[in-house]
């Protein structure tokens, strides 16, 4: 049991010390602007308007399958895939933006992709708050199905602590991994079922997108604002199967990390 817990004990004793990184890191990633905070809404709310505006007016985009308006149901979806999308770009480069500290024998370098969610999951939360005003515009009433989404924001959180530990250190030895992970994101984002519903493909093809871990927050989301499910309603399956694919992906990346962490200072 002791080994299992290594690293939950890890957090509460440096908790202190992350909490002022996360503050730091998410002051310096706006610091030096004369709108600060206000550019890290414009780009991904004017994309979400963008898109919003082409298919609801441009391509007319008919209502949902389950005949639920477009807009939260839109809305919803696009504010998990901007934390994922964030997540994911901020978690890569944390061992490099956090160079001085790696350097440091006695710093927990695994540390700092968990500072990075924390500084993500901030601007998330804001996020949040826009939704819900969106959502009461749109006349969808709160209900207790509304908290589950703290159970996909943890959800959320383990899978990019995973994809963090993979892909920083290998961040630090080819910067290609900042621009793949550019590409997987624009991959991601059409393959996954935020401006069109899965529920249109045939049968057959429904099994296939399942299969994106992805699928399974965005549309975790959706249950808790739009549908008004409790977490049951994925079923037993999706979150076995979900839940499988993170801990493969933590034990895989708290490898590659173990792995390549005595190198990064011949690195950087």
């Amino acid at each position: 049991m002791a080994k299992n817990t290594w690293f939950l004990r890890e957090l509460f004793d440096h908790r202190y010390l992350i909490l002022q990184l996360t503050l730091r890191d998410f002051k310096s990633r706006y610091a030096g602007s004369m709108l600060g905070l206000f550019w890290a809404f414009l780009q991904p709310l004017a994309m979400m308007a963008i898109l919003w505006f082409v298919f609801t007016y441009g391509l007319k985009a008919a209502p949902t399958e389950t005949g639920v308006k477009f807009i939260p149901w839109f809305f919803t979806a696009s504010v998990a895939w901007n934390f994922i999308q964030d997540g994911i770009f901020v978690t890569s480069n944390a061992i490099n933006d956090y160079a001085f500290l790696v350097k440091k024998v006695d710093f927990r370098v695994r540390l700092l992709p968990v500072v990075k969610i924390l500084s993500a999951l901030i601007l998330h939360g804001i996020f949040l708050l826009i939704l819900v005003v969106i959502l009461l515009i749109s006349g969808q009433l709160p209900d207790a199905q509304w908290l589950s989404v703290f159970y996909y924001m943890f959800c959320t959180c383990a899978f990019l602590l995973g994809s963090g530990w993979l892909l920083a250190p290998l961040n630090v030895f080819t910067r290609d991994i900042t621009q793949l992970v550019g590409v997987l994101m624009q991959f991601g984002f059409w393959l996954t079922p935020i401006i069109w519903d899965w529920h249109r493909l045939p049968e057959k093809y429904r099994h296939l997108i399942k299969l994106n871990p992805v699928f399974y927050i965005t549309e975790g989301y959706r249950d808790a604002f739009v549908y008004h499910r409790s977490i049951a309603a994925h079923g037993l399956n999706s979150m076995l199967y979900f839940w499988t694919f993170t801990f493969a992906l933590l034990g895989l990346g708290h490898a590659v990390f173990k792995r390549l962490r005595p190198h990064f200072g011949d690195v950087l």
